[in-house]
């Protein structure tokens, strides 16, 4: 269980589902997230990640990955349905809310 792959996907792949909607968490911090971010993305930053409940399947974003990756791994010790978004917004080249990244 110690390398338990954990469930990802690129953020090509991620911004071909934007048409359903899916449920997004932004674990950048704050001012991060405010410079630019996913349209319906919502911030929940990775030091409060632990407290957060996620409901059906959710993507998991940061800057570069690598935060996302520990977020994701700490939902699924939880039992949640979480995806991480490989390369995270510095990869991202669809439309963003917010200022420019």
């Amino acid at each position: 269980m110690f390398f338990k792959k954990v469930p990802s996907i690129s953020t090509a792949e991620l911004e071909k589902k934007l048409g359903e909607k899916p449920q997004i968490i932004d674990v950048r911090e704050p001012h991060e997230f405010i410079a630019g971010h996913i349209t319906g993305a919502k911030n929940v930053p990775l030091g409060k990640i632990a407290n957060h409940a996620t409901k059906g399947t959710t993507y998991v974003i940061c800057q570069s990955g690598m935060r996302s990756k520990r977020a994701t791994k700490q939902l699924l010790a939880k039992g949640a349905d979480v995806v991480n978004v490989r390369s995270g917004m510095s990869s991202w080249t669809g439309s963003v809310r917010g200022g420019k990244l």
